[in-house]
């Protein structure tokens, strides 16, 4: 220590394990408290623990500690015997350490804390000492200010009366005097023997701040309340609080009161300490003299600094912090130090109810031995502790979390210790409250952008299947590391395990076999998630059994067997939840997202996985609705297609039937082929006006009137005529038509005869075997325009080799910009097709169809090709 004179020494030696640690900390409050140094008390134990936390667990060797006093201050050196290690260089531009880790802090706490520090290496230790300097005070002055000139001093009574106010241990007045007489009203024979909080209006709800009793036991208390006085009315007051003890020991409370509007009298102004020089410096800090200087700029490195610094203050063997959550209801663990690996971060205890002094979050509490008091504090259930205190973190007077110390003997923390946490927890709170809200900031960002694609990925689907593989996928590993969704068909029936995915591919069959064993979840309509205990269960059970089971075998299968139990055990043996699926007030499924093994849910991810479960459910029922839909409609547009082609003998027939729009298997296109009496059939090939369901609907009714029709034996143009009239009943939602219809007798001679009505339709073509092509039908007046139509069929012969094209528009009216295909395109593709099947034939038109244009057709086509083949020649 330089030239400075040591007064005192005190050294000890620590054995290289964990509870060393507390000793040495312990070791060292003790000493600097006998020695009076109060002042720098905490800092020096938080760096004493740092440094032997390196040597003793880290190092794993003894630990040497070391405490020098002097006039100014003290001196601590801690020494291992590890000596082979880099030596640190301060201008180096190396860290030392991360702020955020839990070990290897020491050396950036003491360039943060200490006055001075340094590293000294022997050949048989390594030495680390650190130097705290005691403020530096002008005797007989704590605080002062500026000079004011007179007017600006604040403005009291002509006489200013302060009431001096003395109250015992139990609160009762034992003094009270003349100026208190005077501003309140009472005589000192009336109010002295009376507790004073009979009289005093604090305006504090209980179980929210700090309540009068509690105020008067504090050390040092400061602020504004109010006294009921004499005539009945309030008195707004602003007091200062002096807890003092007399020669006997007996403690009591001195009040100094004066009226609110003069509070400047005995107000202590928050002013930085003079320094030596006489200039005034910035005052310290709170939330840094407890934290310490550089702060952790994120949420979990404060959060864990907070409870490493609180159990080195108390001298603890553990600490917690938790968080309250956005009602007040639950508290979530946050940060701990000390803990088994069962109380990490998220897992949530309830805010216990009441105002009392124990067993309540909202206010600090003490438990000397919790074997006395199982469950007061859940979050040591089975930690070996047995000691506790634990404080709330308050801003605004709202309960934003809770911090906790513990030790494992018992009767190891009083309300000293409690004053002391409360403190701490005072300084940090607003730190705390900021940092957490600027986190769920962040969180709450992510999460709309989350929300935002998720939705579109939703939208961007109408398959079931598709559906269900998305809503896994965004989960997992976003939210969770697997995921199951059931599904519900309708109200009686029972959940159906529809979809499995974990973030390893090589545990998904596993946790299929796993859930597929159990019974679902119960689909409770209730929103949120509520947490199903059942995989984890079974997945311990199961791993129970085939371990006891193969205990005893040795080969690579069983312990294959083994291993892939154990691993499924491990991956559902963290927390799991459950959300409801809800669309149109009905459950239509469950979302069921889960953990591995001692980890849990944050509150947030929990809100934004039941956002998505909202929406992911209207996504499913939307796709189950479609589904629906399209297997009606698909199912009432194949009834109005003919159930097949019948063999008609010595023709070929062939069809080609494309439907435009998506999902249309039957549009305003249509044809038939269907016999009509012996040796007779009928066809047709015709044209609704318009595209989709209204046109399929005449659709359907023109083809089965034709068919009705004919075998009752009308001619061609009776038949168009009648259907004509039926078209026409239809009122609005008639539709005019094109028709080509006809009725066809295979001869003997191996030639088909063929009568032919053409109602506006695209005339059909005769291809000759020597490739000629011309028209084999006049045009007549379309259907669904006028009532009278006089119809009249002409007759045509195929001979052997011969083919009849019928189409429809979609076909001649096929366009590339201003070109278009038309009745002479068509007819030099079939010119082409001498010799080809009528199949052949239907393919090479549709051939040419497609390739005459880049895009996609937007009209319905029909193609109907018969051909009357040649006699197979003979021997």
């Amino acid at each position: 220590m330089g030239s400075a004179v040591i007064t005192a020494r005190a050294a000890a030696t620590f054995d290289p394990v964990g509870r060393s640690v507390a000793t040495a900390r312990a070791f060292v409050r003790d000493t600097l408290q006998g020695w009076g140094y109060s002042d720098v008390v905490d800092d020096a134990v938080v760096l004493t623990s740092e440094l032997v936390t390196n040597a003793v667990i880290h190092a794993g060797t003894a630990a040497d500690v070391l405490c020098l006093r002097t006039e100014d201050g003290v001196r601590i050196e801690v020494a291992d015997r590890y000596p082979e290690r880099e030596v640190p260089v301060q201008a180096s531009g190396r860290s030392f350490a991360s702020p955020d880790q839990e070990n290897g802090r020491g050396l950036l706490l003491c360039a943060a804390l200490a006055s001075r520090w340094g590293v000294e290496y022997t050949p048989t230790f390594k030495q680390v000492w650190f130097q705290l300097e005691l403020p530096q005070r002008q005797v007989g002055t704590r605080s002062s200010g500026p000079v004011l000139p007179t007017d600006l001093l604040p403005v009291a009574d002509e006489r200013v009366r302060v009431a001096v106010v003395q109250i015992d241990g139990g609160g009762t007045v034992v003094n009270w005097n003349e100026d208190a007489e005077s501003v309140f009203g009472y005589s000192a024979d009336k109010i002295v023997g009376k507790p004073l909080a009979d009289i005093a209006a604090w305006p504090q709800t209980p179980g929210i701040g700090t309540g009068f009793d509690e105020a008067l036991r504090l050390s040092r208390w400061e602020g504004s309340y109010g006294i009921r006085g004499a005539d009945g009315r309030v008195i707004p007051v602003y007091a200062t609080h002096l807890r003092v003890r007399d020669t006997h020991g007996e403690p009591s409370t001195v009040c100094l009161l004066v009226r609110d509007y003069e509070r400047a009298v005995i107000q202590t102004p928050l002013r930085a300490p003079v320094s030596e020089a006489g200039t005034e410096s910035r005052a310290a800090d709170p939330f840094e003299v407890f934290i310490g200087s550089p702060a952790p700029d994120d949420l979990d490195g404060l959060l864990q600094r907070t409870v490493e610094r609180a159990r080195d203050m108390l001298d603890g063997d553990s600490a917690f912090l938790l968080l309250a959550t956005d009602d007040e209801t639950e508290l979530e663990v946050r940060a701990s130090t000390g803990l088994p690996s069962a109380r990490q971060r998220f897992a949530r205890v309830p805010v216990e109810a009441g105002t009392g002094r124990y067993g309540s979050a909202r206010m600090p509490a003490v438990h000397e031995d919790l074997t006395a008091v199982p469950g007061a504090v859940p979050l040591l259930d089975n930690t070996g502790m047995r000691s506790v205190v634990t404080v709330p973190l308050k801003v605004e007077g709202r309960l934003t979390g809770s911090l906790g110390v513990a030790a494992e003997g018992a009767a190891r923390y009083s309300n000293e210790e409690a004053l002391r946490l409360q403190f701490a927890a005072d300084r940090i709170a607003l730190a705390v409250e900021s940092a957490r809200l600027g986190e769920l900031e962040r969180l709450r960002r992510g999460s709309l952008s989350f929300l935002v694609e998720a939705s579109d990925l939703l939208a961007g689907t109408l398959d079931r299947d598709q559906t269900l593989a998305l809503m896994a996928q965004m989960t997992v590993p976003t939210l969770a590391t697997w995921c199951a969704v059931y599904t519900i068909a309708d109200q009686a029936s029972d959940p159906y395990l529809s979809f499995v995915l974990h973030e390893d591919e090589d545990r998904i069959d596993g946790l299929k076999a796993l859930l597929s064993k159990i019974d679902p979840p119960e689909p409770v309509p209730a929103p949120g998630a509520r947490v199903w205990t059942a995989p984890a269960d079974a997945a311990h059970r199961a791993a129970l059994r085939t371990s006891m089971r193969d205990l005893g075998r040795s080969s690579d299968h069983a312990l294959s067997s083994v291993g892939t139990t154990l691993a499924t055990a491990a991956a559902v043996g963290g927390e799991t939840v459950v959300l409801p699926l809800v669309a149109r007030n009905r459950v239509i499924g469950m979302l069921t997202l889960g953990k591995p093994s001692d980890d849990h849910f944050r509150q947030e991810i929990l809100e934004l996985a039941e956002d998505l479960s909202r929406r992911a459910a209207l996504a499913l029922d939307n796709a189950r609705l479609y589904s629906e839909r399209t297997a009606i409609s698909q199912a009432l547009q194949r009834s109005l297609l003919p159930p097949g082609l019948p063999q008609v003998p010595g023709v070929e027939v062939d069809v080609i039937y494309r439907a435009a729009g998506e999902g249309n298997e039957v549009g305003g296109d249509f044809y038939d082929l269907f016999p009509i009496g012996d040796d007779a059939y009928g066809f047709a090939i015709g044209d609704v006006c318009g595209t989709g369901p209204e046109a399929a609907a005449v659709t359907g009714l023109a083809r089965h009137a034709l068919r009705l029709l004919a075998r009752e034996g009308f001619s061609g143009p009776a038949v168009l005529e009648r259907l004509n009239a039926a078209i026409l009943d239809e009122g609005s939602r008639s539709r005019f038509l094109t028709l080509l219809y006809g009725e066809l007798w295979p001869q003997e001679d191996g030639s088909a005869l063929l009568k032919v009505v053409c109602a506006g339709h695209p005339l059909p073509l005769r291809l000759r075997q020597d490739g000629t092509v011309e028209p084999a039908a006049e045009p007549q007046p379309l259907l669904g325009v006028m009532e009278d139509l006089e119809l009249y069929e002409q007759t045509v012969t195929l001979d052997p080799g011969d083919v009849l094209l019928c189409v429809t528009d979609g076909v001649t009216e096929r366009r590339e910009g201003t070109r278009m295909l038309g009745d002479d395109g068509l007819a030099d593709v079939l010119t082409t097709c001498t010799g080809l099947t009528a199949g052949a034939v239907a393919s090479r038109v549709l051939r040419a169809v497609e390739r005459f244009a880049a895009e996609p057709a937007s009209d319905d086509m029909a193609i109907l090709a018969m051909r009357v083949p040649e006699p197979l020649p003979t021997d």
